[in-house]
């Protein structure tokens, strides 16, 4: 195996719009905590942080979190706890990036990932190479109807779009961060 810099996972549900463009703070849903720990913990990711600004959100997916770490969800599915234990919830990006600063040395490379081609998007060979070199990196999901165009401009990166056979393009995030792990860190 490789030897990589260390992947880190966030969904951020705020600053995102919805479908009408407007910018809001999006619900957390359950469904995507469950997968996208799943898919981290397949593909070897250090930590995946659920950002939310919202107090009763960020309650609700450490009440969700323990029952699968430490409840009788734990005993039921030890395979389940062990892809939870890799999530943090945090009220900002910025936490979250101090968090993974405090583990080592220097900040890792942020890549966005959006539905929407972007003039600058970086090749999954370009961000793979950059994690066989070394270096960490935090892959930024956005929800709702995708992070704000000011959010991603802070991104050293952003990662060209998952895009099917057809014109169709509105994959679950869950779905999306999938495919993006494995066409990153997948077998060939």
């Amino acid at each position: 195996m490789i030897r990589c810099g260390d992947l880190y996972l966030a969904l951020v549900h705020y600053p995102v719009y919805n479908k009408e463009r407007k910018v809001i703070a999006s619900a957390v849903s359950n469904l995507d905590i469950h997968d996208i720990s799943r898919a981290g913990k397949t593909y070897g990711a250090k930590a995946f942080y659920v950002v939310t600004p919202l107090a009763d959100q960020r309650k609700l997916v450490k009440r969700i979190i323990s029952h699968w770490t430490e409840g009788i969800g734990a005993r039921y599915n030890p395979d389940r706890r062990a892809a939870l234990e890799l999530v943090r919830v945090v009220a900002s990006l910025d936490v979250a990036i101090a968090e993974i600063c405090l583990r080592g040395r220097q900040a890792p490379v942020s890549v966005v990932t959006d539905a929407r081609p972007h003039p600058d998007n970086v090749s999954y060979d370009a961000v793979s190479e950059t994690l066989k070199a070394g270096r960490s990196c935090l892959l930024i999901f956005g929800t709702g109807w995708g992070l704000t165009e000011e959010f991603i401009e802070t991104a050293d990166y952003v990662l060209a779009p998952v895009m099917g056979a057809t014109p169709y393009n509105h994959l679950s995030v869950r779905s999306a961060a999938a495919i993006v792990l494995d066409r990153l860190l997948g077998n060939r």
